[in-house]
């Protein structure tokens, strides 16, 4: 997140995909899921928003380790509040 945005992770503010969600994927996170479905793209995450939320919370996403709680919980805050992009 840059110096100026609020910190959503620690606030009640409502995340974005363009600011708060889409920023902490990774290209190689990206890459590795391109069979199924583009972790970039607005529509597709909105599309898989629930198997991805699932994911995030058993740890088995990323691939390489799992996102820290407060990352998580932002994920689902932006899912259950309506996905703004």
């Amino acid at each position: 997140m840059t110096p100026e945005a609020p910190n959503r992770l620690d606030s009640d503010a409502s995340p974005s995909f363009a600011s708060d969600i889409k920023p902490p994927v990774r290209e190689s996170d990206r890459t590795a899921m391109q069979r199924a479905f583009d972790l970039w793209s607005y529509d597709d995450v909105v599309a898989h928003s629930q198997a991805i939320a699932g994911k995030l919370k058993d740890g088995s996403m990323p691939c390489d380790g799992p996102w820290p709680g407060d990352q998580v919980a932002l994920f689902e805050r932006w899912v259950t509040g309506g996905s703004p992009l």
